[in-house]
């Protein structure tokens, strides 16, 4: 019978660390390019001379998703994706106060050989695809923009050949991304839990369709035990401290470690909202009267718009601009 490899991985945007157990004894860390020939590097590496390789790493969303799903799909590997929480936990559990990757990884194989192994399920298909779709429809876009500022700037170039040709390719994009749009929309609505999801976002005023399934694309692929805090991070809006010393004490920031997809599917909507529900729009007006300038308030909004879609699709309820803030009522 074949030796079971142990390998805890430390992911982010660029790299890959591990910690390998294999044969009774402790390997030296290994490093891969967290991109697809690096998963591949790594799963011919955790297999080595036909071993099966159990891996646990960290949900870490859009860094993670590719590799977890590279590691589900190859033959002899099983996965385990774990709630960062639960790694955290653990680590000051066993008294780890350092953090570095190296150590982040050692703590994972740590947490991989203690722990009972649950195998990690992936996204169903239609979410996976629901997320390619979207993905595309912002590249559609992306691409679209640049096309229109070509098209001004053409103006003053007095080339009308292209000026048509770029007038051509706009109309083009306009009708891919209609296409894609409808084949979103199609898919949605075909899943009845989807849907009903959807309709939970849309009740936001601030949420129209295209938003909403931007939002769904990217958070329904996360795991189910996730709490709000952890979209907030996972979106990188989780403000951070910059500190050094006792003199220099900067202003917060957000991170912006995390999701940029869902950030960016966040910031129309929280601005439609602050114009157009009361309940957010008061929300931003307090903090603006606080002392917040206006893209801090349009921020902590994203934020606070966050935590509210984490609770409609966790309950299974309508947005309340109550739980949002309460208005004190007049002569109350």
């Amino acid at each position: 019978m074949k030796q079971v490899t142990q390998v805890g991985v430390d992911v982010d945007s660029e790299w890959l660390v591990c910690a390998m157990h294999r044969g009774g004894e402790r390997l030296p860390l290994a490093t891969f390019a967290n991109t697809a020939a690096g998963h591949r590097k790594f799963i011919r590496w955790a297999t080595k001379g036909g071993r099966v390789a159990r891996v646990c790493l960290e949900a870490t969303g859009i860094y993670s998703l590719e590799f977890a799903l590279a590691l589900h799909h190859a033959k002899k590997v099983e996965v385990m994706v774990v709630n960062p929480r639960a790694i955290k936990d653990f680590t000051r559990a066993c008294m780890q106060r350092a953090k570095t990757d190296a150590v982040d990884a050692g703590g994972m194989l740590e947490f991989l050989e203690r722990m009972p192994f649950v195998a990690w399920q992936p996204p169903a298909p239609e979410i996976l695809e629901l997320q390619a779709i979207n993905r595309r429809i912002v590249q559609l876009t992306t691409e679209l923009t640049r096309e229109k500022n070509r098209r001004h700037a053409s103006q003053f170039a007095g080339a009308a050949a292209i000026a048509h040709d770029i007038e051509v390719n706009i109309h083009h994009l306009e009708r891919r991304i209609e296409r894609m749009h409808d084949s979103g929309l199609k898919l949605v609505r075909g899943v009845p839990a989807l849907a009903t999801k959807l309709a939970h976002l849309v009740s936001t005023k601030g949420i129209a369709e295209t938003s909403a399934m931007r939002l769904l694309a990217e958070l329904l692929v996360l795991p189910d035990d996730l709490a709000a805090p952890q979209w907030v991070a996972h979106a990188g809006l989780d403000p951070r401290p910059y500190e050094s010393g006792t003199s220099v004490h900067r202003p917060r920031r957000i991170s912006k470690v995390g999701n940029r997809h869902l950030r960016a599917a966040l910031y129309m909507p929280a601005l439609v909202a602050i114009q157009h529900e009361p309940n957010v729009k008061a929300f931003y007006n307090k903090l603006v009267t606080a002392g917040k300038k206006p893209m801090q308030a349009v921020v902590a909004v994203m934020r606070k718009l966050l935590h509210a879609i984490w609770g409609m699709l966790k309950h299974d309820q309508d947005f309340d601009g109550e739980k949002f803030l309460k208005i004190a009522k007049e002569n109350a």
